[in-house]
């Protein structure tokens, strides 16, 4: 059956005469597009089907097709003897008649528009074409070059034979254009019938066997994955039972809290951190008092009903970091990790106190629980879990022998510890007030110039009856207890009314630095407090910088972010404090926008000595510079360790070098020596 699209129909035009050559084939494919299967292809492969493989015939002449349609369809035409004649003139005389070969489903195009047409509802329809032979040259529209890319961009798995009698394009700029593949083929006119049945039949058996082969490989590869979910369901049903079985032997079935042999491998684990980082771990021992007078007068179910309530509270009133554990009947242990000071064990322990305070409702009865808690503290206390419970537990005992509802830590010096501490807070509350503080200031030296160019302002507590305390001393608790807000306000606003007094000396454009904490982001409008500030002061704004450590930003990057922005719109500098002892340094320098970065004084002590020291403090500063912040060295003590920061390129320096932090009376003095680095000193290794 043959079909032919007539929409446009030139005039034969007789070829020029050419030398006969046989039919050539391009180069072996590089790699070949992925197969679409089709799923009306038949089971068994090639030419065997029933269905007869189908072929297009794209040429501008319509006796061509004709001849073509001959030879492939195998249908008579009614003009045989004027198709005879003009076939001996294209393929010349023939002695013997060509093999009876399987025929094929012929379709014929008389443009390359029309085949791309073809082809399209082909490949829609499901019946798409094995093999187009296509010629090269057709006036008044595509040639075949452009016919082809078209044809692929209808079916890429179209496999396609080009006939010439012309060398317009050799097949390296063929293959330059279209690609090296597996899918075409040259066929030279003029050519013998049998090899355009040759082309046909091998072309269409590829055809057929890649499809079978896709088909396979489809349903092989459906079966794995069937098989691979099965497996995977398996797998995922054995984990959720292991992972039961894990629960049952290491949790209470009561309360679902974890049991000692989890308590045990908690310990272990926060032992070893606790070991690494230096913090303490507290053991809580808990055991409720009268419990045995409500299990025995309402029932052990109602005692169980009030063991897994106040197992609730209990996980309510600590952090989810930590742990809490039923080792039996009414006895409870909580682990708490990360704990900075000795007495925030005594916190916990009140604020367990307070959960359990509030009355239980069981079985239609309000109960009052109360508990008595044993403390002990790692390291002080033991340096492994046996010890460490076994203290708790006799500190348990020890709290209830008093009175119901206490609190005793293992070892009693620890309680003075804690009366200690609120003793310091109490004096720092009133310390703002007493005026009992005052600033120090520290000069930061510019190695270009070896002139003072800034002060960072350093708070100093002078505490009646213990005389100066350094910032160590009060500066966490205030941090703690939120006194920090008022106290960075009161050194934010003398830091810049002193900076103000030394530009009326002759010091205009000396700078000031002050540290600002996390609690001042967290419980202040930061932004305003230095808007309202520098204001009041009259400071340009240029002229003040804020110091941040990496734990601030850490802390609350959001809260933090949005700050700094408003901040740094005021036109004030921002600084980096103690670079590199944190964690994710760099990042903090792509996002926040800071004009300075502070190098660690850890790493400038060791500088001249040692190499990895060297290596960092050098690569900090080259980092600095190619993001166009200024350094500044803290901690510098030498006159080596001046050589190394000026030789590396570091903008200032800061430390007991220059001068140690100063009160301003001194610090005035010291600015009127106009004290500087001398050039030969700052250039020495």
């Amino acid at each position: 059956m043959v079909h032919l699209d007539t929409r446009d129909e030139p005039t034969l035009q007789p070829a020029p005469p050419v030398e006969h050559q046989p039919a050539t084939v391009g180069p072996a494919p590089i790699g070949t597009s992925p197969l679409t299967p089709h799923t009306d292809m038949p089971g068994n492969s090639g030419l065997a089907c029933a269905v007869r493989p189908r072929i297009l015939v794209i040429d501008d002449n319509l006796s061509v097709l004709a001849l073509f349609n001959k030879i492939l369809a195998g249908e008579d035409d009614e003009n045989d003897a004027a198709l005879e004649a003009l076939e001996t003139a294209v393929f010349g005389a023939s002695e013997a008649a060509p093999p009876a070969l399987p025929r094929f489903s012929v379709d014929l195009a008389q443009s390359g528009a029309a085949g791309r047409e073809r082809v399209r509802q082909a490949r829609q329809e499901g019946r798409p074409y094995a093999v187009a032979f296509v010629d090269m040259r057709m006036p008044g529209g595509w040639d075949g070059l452009k016919t082809i890319e078209a044809l692929w961009q209808a079916d890429p798995q179209l496999q396609v034979v080009i006939c010439t009698a012309y060398s317009d394009h050799s097949w390296d700029a063929i293959t330059t254009r279209l690609g090296r593949t597996d899918r075409l083929f040259f066929l030279r006119k003029p050519f013998e019938p049998i090899e355009v049945l040759q082309f046909a039949y091998a072309l269409a058996e590829k055809w057929a066997l890649q499809r079978e082969r896709e088909l396979r490989l489809n349903d092989l590869e459906q079966r794995v994955a069937e098989r691979t979910h099965h497996l995977q369901a398996a797998l995922l049903d054995r984990e959720a039972y292991e992972r039961e079985l894990y629960h049952l032997a290491t949790h209470d079935t009561l309360t679902g809290l974890p049991n000692r042999k989890q308590l045990d491998q908690h310990l272990l684990q926060a032992i070893e951190r606790a070991s690494c980082t230096g913090q303490r771990l507290a053991i809580l021992f808990l055991d409720l008092d009268r419990f045995k007078y409500i299990n025995d007068s309402l029932g052990h179910k109602a005692g169980d009903e009030l063991l897994k309530m106040v197992a609730a509270r209990l996980e309510a009133a600590v952090r989810k970091t930590d742990l809490i554990a039923r080792l039996g009947g009414d006895e409870f242990v909580i682990a708490i990790s990360h704990l900075a000071h000795m007495e925030d064990a005594g916190n916990v322990a009140r604020a367990i106190r307070a959960a359990l305070a509030q009355p239980f409702e069981v079985e239609g009865h309000e109960l009052y629980v109360s508990a008595s808690i044993g403390i002990s503290v790692y390291p002080e206390d033991g340096e492994d879990c046996e010890s460490l419970l076994k203290h708790a537990d006799a500190a348990m005992y020890r709290a209830k022998s008093g009175t119901a509802n206490g609190v005793q830590f293992f070892v009693r010096e620890m309680s003075h510890q804690a009366r200690e501490r609120v003793d310091l807070e109490s004096s720092l509350c009133h310390a703002l007030q007493a005026g009992q503080f005052e600033l120090h200031y520290q000069p930061r030296v510019a190695l270009g110039s070896g002139a003072v160019v800034g002060l960072e302002a350093l708070v100093r507590w002078h505490r009646p009856s213990f005389g100066l305390v350094p910032p160590n001393g009060f500066i966490p608790l205030a941090e703690e207890t939120g006194l920090i807000v008022g106290l960075g306000e009161w050194v934010l606003r003398t830091a810049c009314r002193q900076a103000r007094e030394w530009h009326a000396l002759g010091y205009p454009e000396l700078s000031i630095s002050v540290n600002v904490s996390a609690r001042q982001f967290r419980q202040s409008d930061l932004p305003r407090t230095i808007r309202t500030v520098l204001t009041e002061t009259g400071l340009a704004p240029h002229h003040l910088e804020l110091e941040l450590t990496e734990s601030t930003i850490m802390e609350r990057s959001e809260t933090v972010s949005q700050a700094l922005n408003e901040i740094k719109a005021l036109g004030v500098r921002l600084a980096l404090d103690d670079f590199g002892t944190g964690y994710s340094s760099l990042s903090y320098l792509k996002r926040f926008p800071f004009d300075v970065v502070k190098i660690d004084q850890s790493f400038i002590r060791d500088v001249t000595d040692d190499k990895d020291d060297a290596s960092l403090t050098q690569a900090i500063i080259n980092m600095a510079r190619a993001l166009r912040l200024r350094t500044v060295a803290e901690g510098v003590e030498t006159e080596e360790q001046l050589g190394f920061l000026t030789a590396s390129q570091c903008d200032e320096i800061q430390g007991y070098f220059f001068s140690r932090p100063l009160s301003a009376d001194r610090m005035s003095a010291l600015l009127h020596t106009g004290k500087r680095i001398p050039l030969q000193a700052s250039t020495a290794r």
